[in-house]
């Protein structure tokens, strides 16, 4: 049990998120720009749309969305992921996921750190998308002995943060003064340096391997790369971002539009220019993009039998459009999606009698009046009006999107196929600890929902 001095770890995320965000608005302006638009978007939703607004209500959604951000970082060595899973750890954030980006031609792997439990995911649903470089798909071996080399000599955290991440581990928690220094320590990592750890020359020579490959290793830390805002309408934020002078990505990652949203839908802005000065410069004359807008819409969570039909159903629409979705075939593309997907199931009813999503059961104030039904079938219950749902809301993300995203704003130059080279276990090796598996995480929200209903 925690020390009654202790502050929650969801109050110390709660607070490093926040902190977060006051620091990207800073160093990227136009984020600053893209929360505008997106909390118009949803101020706009919620008054027109009362099913919406009763549904986010109804399950405490509400008071989370203008909170919900995930971050995306990537690291480049086994320790740096192991003390980030130590980091997280504080704040009450575990691994949850695997995916393997690498037949996209995107040479990482990834775990997304987040609450687990729906309570702690009200206080603060922020999540950490985290890749790990995967430094043997280097082919060339002076370069990937010298990635190696660069990466072994930084140091991504400081001496306080590692000071006080073994104090929460020692003691169980921190206090207030702790937990406010943890915040302000922690987020250092984080954070952009306009000085690259490489020469100009060496730098290109890491770009020319994978743009990603230079962003992970001519940098003093894995600064954050983009901070991503949750719309309850992405294609309106969609449309607009040009009449903020945004450009936005030729098509939204994930699942087409619905009148009941699934997993995952995204979109973002071109990655910045900034200028950066390399070890044999004295000014930042050399330039960087890596860091970019993103903004996601999140639905329902699938089960087991909901996701296969979701990468059939998707697989079939990129198979037959016969290339990587771009600004010459968006609208055919669009139009191959909303053709394919018309195969899903587009109500609550229909989702959960098929068994494709998972749902929180409450029981409605007839139920409450009613006393003890707990003879009663669950299916009986639900017709009867004893009981309602809503659908869970998906908290990951999907590898085919994640990769859309990294693709669109590495360029065309990118590297675009790297094989079937999937390694968990090195990766979970790595961590120092096994990935939680997010479909067991679903499945037993819903059965604590029933549970308590029953209760």
């Amino acid at each position: 049990m925690s020390h009654p001095s202790f502050v929650s770890p969801d109050l110390i995320r709660q607070r490093f998120s926040k902190a977060m965000s006051d620091m990207y608005r800073e160093e990227v302006p136009l984020y600053g720009a893209l929360m505008q638009l997106v909390e118009q978007t949803n101020r706009h939703v919620l008054q027109s749309d009362p099913q919406v607004a009763r549904q986010l209500d109804s399950t405490g959604e509400i008071q989370r969305l203008d909170l919900e951000r995930h971050g995306a970082i990537r690291v480049g060595t086994a320790d740096e992921l192991a003390t980030l899973a130590r980091l997280f750890a504080v704040m009450g954030m575990q691994p949850v996921g695997y995916y393997d980006l690498t037949p996209a031609g995107v040479p990482v792997h990834s775990t997304a750190f987040r609450a687990v439990h729906e309570a702690a995911l009200q206080v603060s649903p922020f999540r950490v998308f985290t890749s790990l470089l995967r430094l043997e798909l280097i082919e060339d071996q002076a370069l990937r002995t010298f990635a190696q080399a660069v990466l072994d000599k930084r140091r991504i955290f400081t001496p306080a943060a590692l000071h006080l991440i073994e104090c929460a581990e020692r003691e169980g928690g921190l206090g207030e003064e702790q937990a406010q220094q943890f915040v302000e320590q922690a987020l250092e990592t984080f954070r952009w340096h306009h000085s690259a750890t490489v020469t100009a020359e060496q730098y290109q020579k890491l770009s020319a391997q994978h743009r990603l490959i230079a962003d992970v290793v001519a940098f003093k830390g894995p600064h954050i790369n983009h901070l991503t805002p949750r719309t309850l309408d992405i294609d309106i934020v969609q449309a607009q971002m040009p009449d903020h002078g945004i450009t936005p990505k030729a098509v939204v990652e994930g699942p087409p539009r619905r009148q009941c949203p699934i997993l995952l839908r995204q979109t973002s802005f071109k990655a910045l220019d900034e200028p950066i000065a390399f070890t044999d410069q004295a000014d930042s004359r050399g330039s960087h993009s890596a860091r970019f807008g993103e903004i996601e819409q999140r639905g329902a969570a699938l089960t087991p039998k909901g996701r296969a039909l979701y990468d059939r159903l998707l697989n079939a629409a990129r198979d037959e459009l016969g290339e990587f979705p771009n600004e010459s075939n968006a609208t055919r593309y669009n139009t191959l999606m909303e053709r394919h997907f018309s195969e899903f199931p587009d109500t609550l009813e229909g989702m959960r009698q098929q068994e494709l999503a998972y749902f929180r059961y409450f029981v409605t104030d007839k139920g409450r009046a009613a006393g003890a039904l707990q003879t009663m079938a669950l299916e009986d219950l639900l017709r009867d009006g004893y009981l309602r749902v809503e659908p869970l809301v998906y908290e990951d993300f999907l590898p085919v999107s994640a990769a859309g995203i990294f693709q669109s704003n590495l360029g065309d130059a990118a590297q675009s196929h790297y094989g079937e080279h999937s390694n968990r276990q090195a990766f979970e090796q790595a961590l120092g600890r096994a990935t939680i598996d997010e479909l067991a995480l679903y499945a037993e929200t819903q059965r604590r929902s029933i549970e308590q209903c029953f209760a």
